[in-house]
């Protein structure tokens, strides 16, 4: 998810949605304040994450969302995000910028969240269940790794805001009711200098004024609000709950365009405000998640977890480099290349170079995975044997679709090549061949990637991330994976 500002001279980038950017740039500097740990004694805090066509989201109330009609609906609808997505990390091309530094926590305790996948307007594809204020209120949000702000619908001034959907009891919050919330004020310097890069507005009417901000998505959706402070209320994987307090949220009441069908957004990028900073923090300084495959049964479940994710089952690790301020606030890493059966390809070393506008991000919000020309072209070459003994078909979905797909009658996974993603620092990650040779409609098998333009970054989608439990380490700046079933106990 992609936003932007606009001001009288210039077009300034914006927020974007959930997950993924983060890194530990050594000498990159002026812009990160300094995150200091606390410490609690509690255990793991596990979120679920809900995917998108997930028949879970369509029961709850208040969304539209759920299981499409057919398996071409539901490439459809990824792509549709995918685009949108794409169009956010173009955008997101800035110098690069220090990174904060993270305290070491002398326990490693864990939260876990509930996620759920998303129909957005290209911000991702996972849900969660969050749950804000004194008393809690539950909502349902995207929970983003590009956006660095969390906010929801909500009613603080406004009188006539979201009267509709209130008297349908949609989920709205009302800071007014809320012992907790505290309005940052707009004379502040956390308003005029901190969050100008989450678009507040400059403009302080009265002292007592709150902050205002104004977020322009990149297909023309608006929304403003006001920040403020309040406290989140977690459950932690033995069953008791805890208060994580002054967590910063928008109290968003205007909205024009696309969030119908939503509560709001979990930040989840990586900026001191963003409540994947605020979790890690206080649970050893680590998020994970683990993604099943997007069709298996609709009883498996995705997890994200904040503090040290224990599972004897895992195969060891493997760990690369984090980057962050190349993509911001996406997680940039330093892959050095592709191999198809064993056998490097010939891509030039400028497409892995982060800092001169190459380089792949991992991305939980971006379904297929998006490789710029000079990849792509050599990745397909590679596949060009094995894919001509069956029939060329297309999806016509739309634009961004899938370029190579085929029939599958006599398709066998043995039949394709090993795809192996190769990072500078050694490690490895091998995918299961259903990772990058998709099911798109019914007799129909896709390549999982996509074209994009040069310069630019690659992008590793969440679906060649399937079945692997990724970890990320916000104090060495390191991200390890390794497969998993996704079923770790709590």
């Amino acid at each position: 998810m992609f936003c932007f500002r606009f001001h009288p001279s210039k077009m300034e980038s914006s927020i974007i949605f959930i997950f993924l950017s983060l890194s530990l740039f050594s000498n990159n500097c002026n812009f990160f304040s300094q995150v200091h740990a606390s410490k609690y004694n509690h255990g793991k805090v596990k979120f679920k994450l809900i995917h998108r066509h997930s028949p879970k989201l369509g029961k709850m109330s208040g969304t539209t969302l759920g299981p499409p009609s057919s398996s071409r609906e539901r490439i459809k609808q990824l792509i549709h995000s995918d685009t949108a997505r794409l169009r956010a990390i173009s955008h997101r091309l800035v110098p690069r910028r220090k990174n904060f530094q993270v305290e070491t926590l002398r326990s490693s305790n864990l939260v876990e969240l509930p996620m759920r996948s998303a129909a957005d307007i290209g911000t991702g594809q996972y849900f969660v269940s969050f749950r804000i204020g004194s008393p809690p209120r539950k909502f349902i949000m995207i929970a983003d790794t590009g956006s660095t702000v969390t906010w929801m619908k909500c009613k603080y001034k406004c009188k006539t805001c979201f009267d509709d959907r209130i008297h349908h009891h949609e989920r709205i919050f009302n800071p007014k009711t809320s012992r907790t919330f505290i309005p940052i004020p707009c004379f502040s310097s956390m308003c005029k200098q901190d969050l100008a890069r989450s678009f507040s507005l400059q403009k302080c009417h009265r002292s007592t004024s709150p902050c205002a901000y104004d977020f322009r998505y990149s297909d023309g959706t608006k929304v403003l609000g006001i920040f403020g402070n309040d406290t989140v209320i977690v459950r932690l994987t033995n069953g008791k709950k805890i208060k994580v307090p002054d967590v910063m949220i928008g109290c968003s009441e205007t909205i024009f365009g696309n969030f119908h069908d939503i509560d709001g957004v979990m930040g989840l990028g990586f900026d001191q405000h963003s409540f994947a900073v605020k979790a890690a923090e206080k649970f050893g300084n680590k998020f994970s998640y683990c993604l099943v495959d997007h069709l298996s049964p609709s009883d498996l479940v995705n997890f994200l977890v904040f503090g040290e994710v224990d599972d004897s089952t895992l195969p060891e690790m493997q760990y690369t480099e984090l980057f962050l301020g190349i993509v911001n606030p996406y997680y940039a890493v330093n892959v050095s290349g592709i191999s198809i059966d064993g056998e490097m390809l010939a891509i030039p070393s400028y497409a892995w170079d982060l800092k001169s506008g190459g380089g792949f991000i991992v991305d939980s919000g971006s379904s297929l995975t998006h490789l710029v020309e000079p990849v792509f072209n050599q990745v397909i070459a590679a596949f060009q044997a094995p894919i001509s003994k069956f029939k060329k078909l297309s999806l016509s979905v739309g634009p961004s679709e899938p370029e190579y797909c085929f029939g599958d009658v006599g398709y066998k996974e043995s039949l394709m090549p090993k795809l192996e993603v190769h990072f500078a620092d050694g490690a490895k990650l091998t995918t299961p061949v259903k990772s990058y040779v998709i099911d798109a409609a019914e007799g129909i098998k896709c390549l999982g990637f996509v074209p994009t333009r040069w310069p630019g970054p690659s992008v590793i989608g969440n679906i060649l991330q399937q079945n692997h439990l990724w970890e990320f380490d916000l104090l060495n700046g390191k991200l390890g994976f390794a497969p998993s079933s996704c079923t770790f106990d709590d």
